[in-house]
Order: structure tokens, then C-alpha cells, then sequence
């Protein structure tokens, strides 16, 4: 079942995804030495009030970094941050998402390389992560009998 939704999701997302008003449009940059996140939907509308958070390896919502104020805008404090890839997901509510993927090194990015990925390997992403705990809970159980 789980290989026939990923099949569907990869060959025909737009028809999956709920209708949608606009879209999400997310960007990173340095402005005075701190890191900010710009984002708006794709009329050009801030997304105010936007929950900013990073994501969890399996794709479960993780520590909040704040709201996007009334300009869409929110200063980013990564100091905190592990090194490595992180998910960086932007929640203007249901159907309004951006999920940006980013190297975290000593608290700082390289805007220039940040990605914007597509909901459709996200959501993939989740399934993946899902049907392995699945699987693992179920060697678990074996294991235990």
C-alpha cells in the first residue's frame, strides 16, 4: 500500500496536494551578521504568523524557532543547532508550507546553498520513516516471543 502512494505522490503530486490558495516561497539571507528568513506566499503576501521550526529526522515536528512577523520576516538564532543537514519547515497553515533543507556549521549557513524541497519528497520522507518503524516494531515483537 505504502509503495503504491509513493508511486502516486511521485508521478502525479499536483493531483494529491489540497487545493491551494498560493504557495510558499522561503528564503535565507544575512542581513547585519544575523541570519534571517524571508517568506511570502506567491502573490507576494507575507505569510504572517508563520510557525518557523525545524524538523526531526523523521520528519516529526521539532524544536520552534519562532513566528514570521506582520513582513514575513523572522531573525534566526541557529546557535543551538547540531552541525549537519537540517529541515527548516515553514507553516503558514493548512496547504501553505515551505520545507527548506540547509547545512548548519558553528550556528551559520551558506544561504547560496540551502534547498526548497517539494512537499511530495517530504511527504515520501514520512512514509519511509513511518513503514520502518513499523517494520522495526514488528522485528521487536518477533524478538521478544
Amino acid at each position: 500500500m505504502l509503495r503504491q502512494l509513493a508511486t502516486l505522490l511521485l508521478l502525479s503530486p499536483v493531483t494529491l496536494m489540497p487545493v491551494q490558495a498560493h504557495q510558499i516561497e522561503s528564503a535565507l539571507s544575512y542581513l547585519d551578521g544575523t541570519l534571517e528568513l524571508s517568506s511570502s506566499f506567491s502573490n507576494g503576501e507575507p505569510t504572517k504568523g508563520a510557525v518557523v521550526r525545524l524538523l526531526n529526522a523523521d520528519g516529526s515536528a521539532g524544536k520552534e524557532l519562532g513566528r514570521t512577523d506582520a513582513s514575513g520576516k523572522l531573525k534566526l538564532d541557529l546557535s543551538g543547532v547540531d552541525d549537519g543537514v537540517v529541515d527548516l519547515q515553514v507553516d503558514g497553515g493548512p496547504g501553505h508550507r515551505d520545507y527548506l533543507e540547509m547545512r548548519v556549521n558553528d550556528g551559520e549557513v551558506n544561504p547560496e546553498a540551502v534547498v526548497s524541497l517539494p512537499v511530495s519528497l517530504v511527504l515520501i520522507g514520512l512514509l519511509v520513516s513511518v513503514r520502518r518503524r513499523i517494520d522495526e516494531d514488528i522485528d521487536d515483537h518477533q524478538h521478544r516471543q
